[in-house]
């Protein structure tokens, strides 16, 4: 199997390890990679070496990545939601193949691809399903003005299913090309962050109302400033950034009462879980592998098709100069995805 291993900031190398898959245990599947994809944000940080990044161990080596689509060679004897042959996403890094249990968070959250879905959109299922979770985490409610402020591949993902869920969407962007993709993904208005008029054009596009949730998935702490800036009093900020990750000391105070206390703002963090309002008997009703199947369903009905942000098709081999291409930050490089094809064997 090769595996992509970060030895440490920006030492990065490919190595070749051994993997049994004859003796696969009673709930193990066995599957071969297919393609793997790049979250800019995440990923960049393991490559720069920021601690406790989300889905990388803290120490070095780090393996990295955490979008991924695979074809099912073997399954255990009790496997009972996958066959062989079966195309499957998950949530394992960068390498040729892999061994998981067939179901548990610990393995990748692992969901089968139905048949009419494109890998190049399957593998961006778990980066979509927790756009989805900025919703649902903050009780968003159809009709709501909504605005996202950061224009990657999380708040893409969060644009894109705005209207589905009912949702009026602003983009906030500090570029022009973030805010064309902005709306070629669905968004409904698109202003730059450093807009003097800013407040003017949002209060117009909510016809006064003022934006009742924003979902901020922008690290830099002028982003988190510009969300508590733009939500109206008593609305709700969804945070699934990393507030402040590699910056300097703050200017201001984060929790300032006229960003806060008086504005009576709920600052929300899209992780964890969230209870269901009407429990299933079944057990949880969004358990990360339902939220997978949700998002897939999206894509199998055509109304979600992140392949369409594709940047970037690059060879496995490639992927420590896709790595050494985020430090550059181009506005222009978004989708990368690397294609495993003759990696195994």
């Amino acid at each position: 199997m090769k595996q992509v291993v970060l030895r440490g900031p920006r030492d990065m190398v490919i190595e070749d390890t051994e993997m049994d898959t004859s003796n696969l245990g009673p709930h193990d599947i066995y599957a071969e990679t297919e393609i793997t994809a790049l979250k800019l944000g995440t990923d960049r940080g393991n490559w720069e070496g920021e601690p406790s990044m989300p889905g990388a161990p803290n120490e070095f080596p780090r393996w990295v990545g955490d979008s991924n689509v695979g074809e099912v060679r073997g399954v255990g004897s009790e496997v009972t939601r996958f066959n062989v042959g079966d195309r499957v996403v998950s949530r394992q890094h960068h390498h040729s193949g892999y061994i998981a249990q067939e179901l548990g968070a610990e393995d990748g959250q692992i969901v089968k691809v139905p048949d009419s879905v494109s890998s190049e959109d399957a593998v961006y299922t778990h980066l979509y399903s927790l756009s989805g979770f900025c919703y649902r985490k903050a009780q968003f409610r159809p009709g709501e003005y909504v605005a996202v402020v950061g224009v990657g591949l999380l708040g893409l993902g969060s644009i894109a299913l705005g209207p589905i869920y009912g949702a009026q969407v602003a983009a906030i962007a500090n570029s022009p090309v973030r805010l064309d993709m902005a709306k070629k993904m669905g968004a409904h208005a698109g202003f730059l962050s450093d807009d003097p008029d800013l407040q003017a054009k949002l209060d117009e596009f909510t016809l006064g109302n003022g934006i009742d949730l924003v979902i901020l998935t922008a690290n830099p702490w002028p982003a988190y400033r510009t969300a508590c800036e733009i939500v109206r009093p008593g609305g709700r900020i969804s945070i699934v950034a990393l507030s402040g990750r590699g910056e300097a000391d703050l200017d201001f105070n984060p929790l300032w009462s006229g960003y806060f206390y008086d504005k009576g703002i709920s600052l929300i963090a899209a992780s964890g879980e969230t209870e269901d309002t009407y429990p299933s008997e079944t057990g949880k009703r969004w358990s990360p592998e339902r939220r997978g199947e949700h998002i897939l369903g999206l894509m199998e009905d055509g109304r979600l098709q992140p392949s369409r942000l594709i940047t970037h098709r690059m060879h496995y081999t490639e992927i420590v100069k896709a790595y050494q291409m985020m430090e550059t930050r181009d506005k222009n490089m978004l989708g990368v995805v690397f294609d495993w094809s003759n990696a195994v064997g």
